[in-house]
Parts: structure tokens; sequence; C-alpha cells
């Protein structure tokens, strides 16, 4: 069995938590001081870890965010890193729609690579699906970090848009199910 990489498994527990670190930091330290978490998290992503081009831009947008942040020592830009996540995700999710295979149909070929036309058009409307919540959750998570507490921001990003994704997930394979059905009946 394969031994989790440990610096990995840190630093996206770091990116998980990452809003209500923000919150809970708010009055105690400094946004210099959370850029500079920020910044030690991307460099070590950057520099110990395997990423496919894809995924760099992760830690390229929380190096571009925790400049000014550092600079001007300002909270804002750090409020800003879970919109450039979704703007990124949609950007990866929306580029796989013009460029041919969806990016939910290449993971669904890993199980099976011989997928039926029912799902390849399948997996193509749900990647649709995702860039609609991408656009939807990045636009939530800016308005919240440009007009809102840093306590509904981090509700938000820390723990809503999580039950979000979840509910997204799980709401996915049970479609998935049902269509498996009718084109297997």
């Amino acid at each position: 069995m394969k031994r989790p990489d440990i610096p990995q498994v840190l630093t996206t527990l770091v990116i998980l938590v990452y809003p209500l670190l923000v919150w809970y930091a708010h009055g105690k330290i400094e946004p210099r001081q959370l850029a500079l978490v920020l910044l030690g998290v991307a460099a070590l992503r950057l520099l110990s870890f395997r990423m496919g081009q894809r995924y760099r831009w992760m830690s390229l947008a929380a190096l571009l965010l925790a400049a000014p942040a550092l600079f001007w020592n300002a909270l804002l830009p750090l409020k800003l890193y879970p919109v450039a996540i979704s703007i990124g995700m949609l950007a990866l999710f929306g580029a796989s729609l013009l460029r041919p295979p969806s990016i939910i149909e290449r993971f669904a070929r890993v199980q099976d690579p011989e997928l039926p036309p029912f799902a390849v058009a399948y997996t193509r409307r749900v990647t649709q699906v995702w860039c609609l919540f991408f656009a939807f959750n990045g636009g939530i998570a800016f308005a919240t970090a440009v007009w809102a507490s840093e306590a509904v921001w981090s509700l938000y990003t820390g723990l809503i848009s999580y039950v979000f994704m979840g509910a997204l997930f799980a709401g996915e394979y049970l479609v998935r199910l049902y269509v498996r059905r009718q084109h297997h009946a």
C-alpha cells in the first residue's frame, strides 16, 4: 500500500480549512502573516508535488494574491483566493468543452475506456453543470469577499460551498444511476 505524501496531505488540509483560518485569524494576526502562510503552502506545492500543468495555476494564483496582501497588509486579496480557484476550475472545465473530450468524460474513461455515445453526451452535460456551479460559486465567493463580513465570507467559502459541492456530487451520482438504467433497460 502506498504511503500518503505528508506534505501534500498537510497543504491540502490547509487549503480546505483556509477560509476558517482567515476568519479565526481576523483581528488576531495581521493579513501579512496570513499571506506568509498562503505563500508557504503555494511554494511547497509548486516545489514538491508533481502537479500537471493544468493544476499549477492554483499555486500561482495563491502567490499572486499573497503578494498584494503582503505589500499592503490587506485582507481582501487573501479572501479572493476561493474566487480564483472557482475561476480556474471554470476555465479548466470550460476549455474541455471547447476542446473535447470534456474533463468529466476523461474521468469516466479511466473506469470505462469504451464509453457509449449516450455516456459521452451525458459527461458533456455534467461538465456544463460543473461550469455553472463554478460560475455561481465564484460569484458568491466574490460578493461575500467584497461586501460581507469575514464571518459570512468564511461561512460560505468554508462550509456552504462545500455542502453545495457535495450535494452536486451526490445529485449527479443519482442521476448517473438513473441514466445508466434507462440505457441498459
